[in-house]
């Protein structure tokens, strides 16, 4: 399936702001909250979902033939990123950037 301009215009562009916000929000709020925020498998979480992005970025960007397979885990790993943030509370801008990354990717990757 051949995927529009558009679409992996709004897709990297998602992937890029969950990125940036999952990484200031790890750095400028878990880690100074401390607590729940801190816990090893919601930092695992964000630091999977900054990853995830950035891998998505740079292979669409490139126009890689295996962008898909990269938006599809990408779309999994940003949706278990929003699930955990949600349930640690008080990062809303973080489940939604994270929700939105995983609907574009997700588009992507069908």
């Amino acid at each position: 399936m051949t995927q529009t301009a558009t679409s992996k215009d709004t897709c990297i562009q998602n992937c890029h702001e969950c990125q940036v916000t999952c990484a200031q929000t790890l750095s400028e709020h878990c880690l100074k909250v401390g607590g729940d925020h801190t816990q090893q498998d919601h930092v695992k979480a964000m630091l999977d979902c900054i990853a995830a992005c950035a891998a998505c970025v740079d292979f669409m960007s490139r126009n890689s033939d295996h962008h898909a397979l990269y938006c599809k885990a990408c779309a999994e790993i940003c949706k278990a990123c929003a699930d955990s943030c949600e349930k640690v509370g008080g990062m809303d801008k973080c489940v939604e950037s994270c929700r939105a990354c995983a609907d574009t990717c997700g588009s992507m990757a069908a």
